[in-house]
């Protein structure tokens, strides 16, 4: 009897392992490759309004040598947005401006909002993947530092994009007119939420208004919403990077509802319910390059008129 039970559990632990093995091959050489667009309407719009195609974009990651990551975002010209929101981590390398650029010249001439997150300034570091369960990641005491200023010189002067750290601005796109506000990095408390009323209320009336953040803190969902955001746009998460099928993701790296750490939801603060659409990204950490039950992507979130 006690042969047989030794014979069972040597049995039942080599399926564990090689279910672990596959389920490694599969995030690590398979599925992180298979980029995906994710479809979703708001009705957000003043009723008679055309639709507003936006495209969605987010924690690409970039490293010089990611040429198919590069090509697929190239091709998202397709789509033919009339308005692209990036909410930022693009850089994944000290080099990672190349990628970017083979990423989104195709973009040229196509008006666009971007916020900054903690990889469009900071260099990537190996990490112990398990402390994610612990909370929100924190910041090294000396990271690398990456040339932003390169960036945003590339982003604002060649592209013709408007940065919203911690800002508000009124563009057309569509032919609509649109007041964004914005935030910085609030992962690593750049986020000064005291600037946004005065700073939106300053602009000219719009047709809609558009919530612009990296890291989709609930305090910053709240004070995006106070401001009157129609629908708030936010990346970050990676939408748990690592899902288990049925379940969801396991973390989220700031403190939004696991529920919500992907896809298009409802935030509701003091009484005003906003639409939420969290992108799950397009990349990963070169020092973390796995995803499992959540295909790398970008978003053609269409806005409708209100019934």
């Amino acid at each position: 009897m006690a042969v047989g039970h030794a014979r069972t559990a040597l049995v039942a632990l080599g399926a564990a392992g090689a279910v672990g093995v596959a389920a490694g091959v599969w995030g690590i050489g398979i599925e992180r490759y298979l980029f995906t667009v994710r479809h979703q309407a708001v009705r957000a719009l003043p009723a008679g309004s055309r639709a507003l195609r936006i495209l969605h974009v987010s924690d690409a990651h970039l490293a010089p040598w990611q040429r198919r990551k590069q090509e697929w975002m190239a091709a998202l010209v397709r789509f033919e947005p009339d308005l692209v929101i990036n909410t930022g981590d693009n850089l994944g390398h000290p080099d990672g401006l190349r990628g970017v650029r083979r990423a989104f010249d195709p973009l040229r001439g196509i008006p666009g909002l971007y916020v900054h997150g903690s990889n469009d300034r900071d260099a990537p570091s190996a990490r112990n993947p398990f402390r994610y369960f612990a909370g929100p990641s924190r910041r090294r005491q000396r990271p690398e530092a990456l040339d932003t200023g390169s960036l945003d010189r590339y982003l604002q002067d060649e592209l013709g994009w408007i940065c919203l750290d911690n800002d508000a601005a009124s563009l057309s796109a569509g032919g609509l007119r649109i007041t964004a506000v914005g935030t910085d990095d609030a992962h690593h408390d750049l986020d000064r939420l005291d600037v946004l009323p005065a700073r939106t209320a300053a602009l000219p009336v719009a047709d809609v208004t558009l919530g612009v953040t990296h890291a989709p803190y609930r305090r910053v969902l709240d004070a995006l919403t106070d401001v009157g955001a129609d629908a708030i746009f936010a990346g970050h998460t990676h939408g748990g990077q690592v899902r288990l099928p049925g379940y969801g993701a396991l973390v989220a790296n700031c403190d939004l509802p696991l529920a919500q750490a992907r896809g298009l939801s409802t935030w509701t603060h003091d009484g005003r319910s906003t639409a939420l659409t969290v992108s799950a990204g397009l990349g990963h950490s070169i020092y973390a390059p796995v995803r499992f039950a959540c295909r790398p992507e970008a978003s053609l979130v269409t806005l409708l008129p209100r019934d």
